[in-house]
């Protein structure tokens, strides 16, 4: 972020860690940052048509027209930082929180109102509320801006907290190279399982960095847990983004929200290994276009759901656990069977390891065609690639995303030449011979062009004993010079 240190923001946050409910703790904060822009924002636009000397700073439809929203004079953050050292603070965020819903129609019912819970340190609540007055300045900022600040911080939350139910946030690099994949330009973009939206907001980017209108996309989602669906609803809301993701949150497999929709582009990282999903009524649901799926294993369910409610031409990025390509459960086995012979599996990237910061599983990204007609599959094999940034975390970084994004449009056109260890097209028989199996390096192979003669190998070992002998060489004389020197003192 070129305007905050996100360690100072993360070191804010921490304020509240052991001092609020952790169920509520990632919330407080998110909606503590979403009050302070909204409020910097509207006085920004206050200011500049206050100069016009006409009235019109009264006048609702000139925030509207900018995606500005209306904060009336009792939600402003400089009337509710007044507050941050007394004990009504947390009443007067959620009252601040009440009114922005009342006057702005797409916020009604997904802000927090817990902040006068008694389970909430006020003090500490207090003492961010100052930090962020002092030191998160955004009446300069756009939507963009706001938007680092919102996912470094789910991000952050996604590092330092558990996950629970298989939710976590999608990496940005990922995100970047599914949808640089899918290319989204115009139509409708899918995700049945949206979180926070990361994949939405990554779409939009996409269409503005290609100089299209971000008009041009149509939003639909769904997402089973209420906080995180709430947390989309902002995150869309704050760029000023329309999206249709139901006026609830909802299961995407009991209560499909979107029945009649038939999506463009699905962009997706469902739950990995969903063990407790299924439901009598799934039984014979005609989403099942390659048969019934596993019901004590989610996976297969995902596939078959999303490749239902693509168009006729439309594409899936979807991401899923490494052993998707090889579980031999019946069920799975069969299904994975029919989409490979039925040609809509059109290829299978296999991601590097650490690119999530809380689990430790790597993924596998499968790319799904409806309109494809023949059997062959691109097999991407990129667990070498990405940057380790830290210990635990690695990026894909965008020659690695260019790379296998080259890969992929070689493939399309007939032009991939296969390079071992790292792509490669194979035809229906081929996968048959491998039993159905589509893990990419059971056909990509391993990379052995920089891989070492027994002679070179030998000569290794010669140079490194060497330089190992004189290391243990210097080190003696070193010793003996320190010898040398405490038997001067001791005279």
């Amino acid at each position: 972020m070129a305007q905050i240190d996100e360690k100072v923001l993360w070191g804010a946050a921490e304020k509240l860690r052991d001092k609020c409910p952790a169920e509520h703790y990632k919330n407080v904060v998110l909606g503590l940052v979403f009050l302070k822009y909204v409020s910097d924002k509207f006085v920004a636009k206050y200011k500049e048509l206050k100069k016009f000397n006409d009235g019109r700073e009264d006048d609702d439809d000139y925030y509207i027209q900018d995606h500005v929203f209306i904060v009336p004079h009792d939600a402003l953050w400089s009337e509710v930082a007044k507050h941050s050292k007394q004990p009504d603070i947390g009443q007067k965020i959620d009252e601040a929180f009440t009114i922005l819903e009342k006057h702005n129609n797409q916020l009604k019912g997904i802000l927090p109102k817990t902040y006068s819970t008694e389970l909430l340190d006020k003090i500490a609540l207090g003492e961010l509320v100052d930090f962020f007055s002092n030191n998160l300045n955004m009446e300069d900022a756009d939507g963009d801006f706001f938007g680092q600040v919102y996912e470094y911080y789910i991000g952050a939350f996604a590092s330092y907290m558990p996950t629970k139910g298989g939710e976590f946030f999608t990496p940005k690099s990922v995100v970047e190279l599914m949808v640089d994949i899918l290319e989204p330009y115009k139509g409708r973009v899918y995700d049945p399982c949206c979180g926070s939206g990361g994949m939405f907001v990554q779409c939009s980017k996409f269409v503005k960095e290609h100089q299209g209108l971000v008009d041009d996309i149509s939003i639909f989602g769904q997402e089973a847990n209420p906080s995180t669906w709430k947390m989309a609803k902002m995150n869309l809301a704050i760029r000023g983004l329309e999206g249709n993701l139901g006026e609830s949150n909802g299961d995407s497999f009991t209560n499909d929200l979107h029945k009649n929709l038939r999506a463009d582009f699905i962009l997706a990282n469902p739950p990995y290994n969903l063990k407790d999903y299924w439901r009598p009524s799934l039984e014979g649901d005609p989403r099942w276009l390659f048969g019934r799926p596993n019901d004590k294993n989610a996976d297969y369910a995902w596939l078959s759901i999303m490749y239902a409610k693509l168009s006729p031409k439309g594409k899936a990025a979807i991401l899923l656990d490494n052993g998707a390509t090889t579980s031999n459960s019946a069920d799975d086995y069969k299904l994975r069977k029919a989409m490979i012979e039925a040609g809509k599996v059109e290829a299978i990237l296999a991601l590097p390891n650490k690119l999530f910061a809380n689990v430790s599983i790597s993924v596998q990204c499968w790319i799904l065609n409806k309109a494809k007609t023949d059997t062959d599959v691109l097999f991407v094999n990129a667990d070498s690639m990405g940057k380790l940034i830290s210990r635990k975390i690695r990026v894909l970084e965008d020659v690695d995303i260019q790379k296998i994004v080259k890969a992929y449009r070689d493939f399309e056109s007939g032009v991939l030449e296969d390079v071992p260890g790292f792509c490669k097209r194979a035809t229906l028989d081929e996968i048959i011979s491998k039993d159905y199996t589509l893990n990419p390096g059971r056909y990509a192979g391993a990379d052995e062009s920089n891989k070492l003669s027994p002679e070179e190998i030998q000569e290794e070992l010669r140079k490194t004993s060497a330089e190992l002998f004189e290391l243990m060489k210097e080190g003696k004389e070193l010793e003996e010079k320190v010898k040398e020197i405490l038997e001067e003192e001791m005279k």
